[in-house]
């Protein structure tokens, strides 16, 4: 408990003093009650009420006017956070089988949603998840479709990607990822009206969008060309960080001498849509690569936390102030009625 105007507590003596210093009603002195023993004087006693309850409202006021408060101080973790758009590749290519050493063999789809889960998640070790950023899943064949809307609910999003699976109708096969670019770019810009108007959890403010495509082939389908959305992007203040898992030669790729990369036409375009929104494109070379791009995203976009204090203060002049009024207004009654004195 605090006053926020201490100085008025000096008030205190001084009223005190006033009130020991004023003039008393006068009197007349006898030698003796006996003449009066008749007269009903037990009420007399009780004379020192009116006094005190003059003290008590004194006292209640000044109190009042210093502002008492009540306050406890808090802290809340604020975050700027991330929005993120995951984009995956379902055609039927990714169905095909790679041997990973000392695991065994798996399809492209299988690592894909492995690694998709540890970067959500984190995996413990070098992956340590996305814990306070939104974060969206979008999946595409020939057609594009949300599998998941930007949400802090990880754990189950992450069963969505556990539960993607390859699409293997013939008419829906196929590569579209200018539309499924294009669909999360529109999303990522919609958070603006969507915080505008609701708010998220902790986040006060988005500080990045971003897309993470991830796909094993050339877009061949849709309506919207892969640069046409990489203008969009760009246009929404959006970054897209690309992930090639390779052509229809191998899983992941292949090398020129000395080290230096052979990027295929597929992977050309996909590198150019990086470089124009500001992101970083990649091409796995290996499975522990495919695990070191995301390694690197996580670590190129991260979440700025800060911790905030403030306040919580209650005003109490009301408390004083009540007990001054019922004071006074007892001072009051009393003195009219019960306690009356003829002058």
């Amino acid at each position: 408990m605090s006053v926020a105007y201490p100085w008025i507590l000096l008030l205190f003596p001084a009223a005190i003093w006033v009130f020991l210093k004023r003039k008393r009603e006068p009197g007349i002195s006898v030698a003796s009650l006996n003449q009066w023993s008749h007269a009903p004087t037990g009420r007399a006693r009780y004379l020192w009420l009116l006094g005190a309850l003059e003290v008590l409202a004194l006292a209640g006021l000044i109190l009042a006017m210093s502002r008492p408060q009540a306050g406890t101080s808090e802290s809340m973790e604020v975050a700027e956070g991330i929005a993120i758009e995951l984009l995956v590749d379902v055609s039927s290519s990714m169905d095909r089988s790679v041997d990973i050493p000392g695991e065994g063999s798996k399809t492209r789809m299988e690592i894909a949603k492995e690694m998709l889960v540890k970067f959500i998640l984190g995996d413990g070790e070098n992956l340590s998840g996305r814990p306070n950023d939104l974060i969206g899943l979008i999946s595409f064949a020939r057609y594009a479709d949300t599998r998941s809307p930007l949400t802090f609910g990880h754990k189950a999003l992450a069963q969505i990607v556990g539960n993607l699976e390859i699409q293997d109708r013939p008419n829906e096969d196929g590569t579209a990822y200018g539309d499924a670019l294009t669909l999360a770019c529109a999303r990522l810009k919609k958070l603006d009206d969507l915080q505008s108007r609701d708010g998220f959890r902790q986040v006060t403010e988005i500080e990045s969008r971003i897309v993470v495509l991830l796909t094993d082939g050339e877009n061949n389908s849709g309506n919207h060309l892969p640069l046409e959305a990489a203008g969009l992007a760009k246009e929404w203040g959006c970054r897209v960080y690309t992930i090639s898992l390779g052509d229809a030669e191998g899983l992941f790729g292949s090398e020129r001498e000395f080290g230096e990369p052979e990027y295929s036409s597929a992977e050309l375009v996909l590198k150019r849509i990086s470089d124009e929104t500001g992101g970083v494109f990649r091409r796995a070379t290996g499975y522990e690569s495919l695990q070191s791009i995301y390694e690197e995203i996580d670590a190129l976009e991260r979440t700025r936390i800060e911790t905030r204090s403030y306040a919580i203060v209650s005003e109490w002049f009301w408390a004083p102030l009540l007990l001054a009024l019922a004071a006074w207004t007892c001072r009051i009654v009393l003195g009219s009625t019960w306690l009356r004195v003829v002058v």
